[in-house]
């Protein structure tokens, strides 16, 4: 059967008429009574019966009205949906994040988003690199925001976004507070408070280690609000990237000798296809203007001496 002939099925059950019907179906009343006569063939009994002039259902009309009626409104709430789809009204994305990274660059991006394309739902899902890479290739999430020292395996496949230089972190009365950078070297005997979540945390332990550099391992944490309130407190040292959010009595010193960064990358899974809402989110994500670093990424330039006594 065609949505047509039950869309003249259901205006000769409004308005009793074959006539009335094909004028409100603008069709002329032979193309209509054919199409009728047809639906009736395939479902194998009248639908109609014609009394005094008037047109009335049959049983087996009155039953199926009520079906043909929701197969129309299914029809007009699938095309409904399909076009706020398509105008990308209602549509709902997942995003990864990875965990390290902080809000300061990227809520600027999230709210730029949303002023583009006000009708996406966008849920932020945080989580760790290797996480992050299972629910990708599970379809859990759409996309990913994450970066590791080693790059990423197949099928997954990385976009360079930008890149975000590590700090050291220290407490304000710390004697590395007053410096202008650290080098790596300097960092002997320092206690050192380890953040589990950090995708560069064996990367960062090599250079030290390739540099001669005995730090001294002190608490280690997942929560980086644990990790920062021990640094305030005076407790040790951390490693932190230059956009965390950071709590108040943190100094933030650049990292010298060498110079240490990594690249966010939009982590996407190859060969998978992008609905039009995915597509947006891609191509948002790529020609954002990202914020600078405040440093130079390539600079070498050494530490200032402490202040005298």
């Amino acid at each position: 059967m065609e949505l047509h002939e039950i869309r003249y099925f259901l205006a000769i059950s409004r308005f009793e008429s074959f006539t009335k019907a094909a004028e409100h179906c603008n069709v002329t009343q032979p193309a209509l009574t054919r199409a009728i006569q047809k639906l009736e063939d395939e479902l194998g009994g009248r639908l109609f019966s014609r009394e005094r002039g008037h047109v009335r259902l049959t049983d087996l009309g009155r039953l199926l009205e009520p079906e043909f009626r929701q197969m129309i409104e299914h029809r007009e709430r699938a095309k409904r949906a399909a076009s706020r789809f398509l105008r990308l009204e209602g549509a709902q994305l997942t995003l990864g994040v990875m965990c390290t990274i902080g809000p300061l660059r990227f809520v600027g991006f999230l709210n730029h988003f949303r002023v583009a394309h006000p009708g996406i739902e966008l849920t932020l899902i945080e989580g760790v690199p290797a996480r992050l890479s299972e629910m990708l290739l599970a379809g859990e999430i759409d996309v990913a925001i994450m970066a590791r020292p080693d790059g990423f395996p197949d099928p997954l496949r990385a976009s360079p976004l930008y890149e975000e230089r590590f700090m050291l972190a220290c407490g304000q009365l710390h004697d590395f507070s007053c410096r202008n950078a650290v080098r790596m070297r300097e960092m002997g005997g320092q206690v050192y408070l380890q953040r589990i979540n950090c995708e560069y945390r064996d990367h960062l332990a090599d250079l030290l280690q390739a540099q001669g550099t005995e730090i001294l391992r002190s608490h280690r944490s997942e929560r980086e609000d644990w990790i920062q309130s021990m640094v305030v407190a005076g407790m040790g040292v951390c490693f932190l990237p230059e956009f965390s959010a950071t709590l108040p009595g943190i100094a933030l010193l650049p990292v010298l000798d060498p110079v240490v960064a990594r690249q966010v990358c939009l982590v996407t899974v190859a060969g998978r296809r992008w609905s039009l809402p995915l597509a947006a989110l891609v191509a948002a994500l790529r020609h954002y203007a990202w914020p600078p670093s405040r440093f130079d990424l390539s600079e070498e330039r050494p530490a200032a001496p402490p202040p005298p006594a």
